[in-house]
């Protein structure tokens, strides 16, 4: 079974048309279980995101800040599995017809196996995986299963990323592209730099792949503000914030409904 590739292409193609970004979501599956984790993902996909990216948790995330690492922890001590990331993926597709990716680290899948993993993705409707860690100069064996099944690989360029190196990534990448807005870990502030729209126009100089900033966006007005640059707005921290605010998880999945609204107002200027 091939994967969603196609559908990620059009869904950022049709924003595009539109005269917008795209809205991207990132949340982590099994938290605060895997029930509500699905339910999260399927209520960001309602409440207007585009695109939702299932984190698969990790117990030393590079990328992820506090947030995102508290969500982790209540993840994997709920013994959350690969099955279960694979189960939301394949749910929430189902339920909502939208492109879904993995935003995972390289260990996991290397110990689970590339072709088993892709396999898997695929068949749960998965439209690919964002890989943080994995160097490109590393990535033909999981590039060349992620093109058999149908499956898009997204790499994150940051500000330090030299116009040579973007070349090279960009290459070798499918889906868009993650521009990482700054230096650092993921996590909501107050700002958004110039160095996000310069990373966009330096990343665009060597590729017609959509360019989608991530790391800091957390309000309709900065998503607004990135919309302006780039084809994508990745936000992560401000759902989960949200989810662990709340005092229940119903009202945790109703946050995310709600941000997901006023974001996708952002990125369609309405804010």
């Amino acid at each position: 079974m091939s994967g969603n590739v196609q559908l990620l292409n059009d869904t950022l193609a049709a924003a595009k048309a539109e005269g917008r970004a795209a809205l991207i979501a990132y949340l982590p599956a099994g938290f605060p279980t895997v029930d509500g984790g699905i339910a999260a993902v399927e209520a960001a996909l309602d409440g207007g995101a585009d695109v939702v990216e299932v984190g698969l948790p990790h117990s030393d995330p590079v990328l992820d800040g506090p947030v995102i690492q508290t969500a982790d922890d209540i993840a994997l001590r709920g013994g959350l599995k690969i099955a279960d990331v694979m189960r939301t993926v394949r749910e929430a597709h189902a339920a909502t017809g939208k492109p879904i990716l993995v935003m995972t680290y390289w260990n996991p899948i290397d110990r689970y196996g590339v072709e088993r993993f892709t396999a898997e993705l695929a068949e749960a409707g998965g439209a690919g995986c964002i890989l943080p860690d994995l160097p490109v100069q590393e990535s033909a064996l999981w590039r060349e299963h992620a093109d058999k099944h149908g499956l898009a690989t997204v790499f994150v360029v940051a500000p330090s990323s030299k116009d040579e190196r973007l070349a090279e990534i960009t290459a070798a990448g499918s889906g868009f592209v993650y521009a990482a807005s700054l230096m650092g870990v993921t996590g909501t502030r107050e700002t958004v730099g110039a160095q996000a729209e310069d990373l966009v126009r330096r990343t665009r100089a060597t590729t017609d792949t959509p360019v989608c900033v991530g790391l800091g966006v957390s309000n309709a007005a900065q998503a607004a503000e990135v919309a302006r640059f780039a084809d994508g707005v990745i936000v992560g921290s401000a759902f989960v914030k949200r989810m662990l605010d709340a005092p229940d998880a119903a009202a945790g999945v109703e946050g995310v409904r709600a941000l997901a609204a006023g974001l996708a107002k952002g990125v369609r200027g309405q804010a």
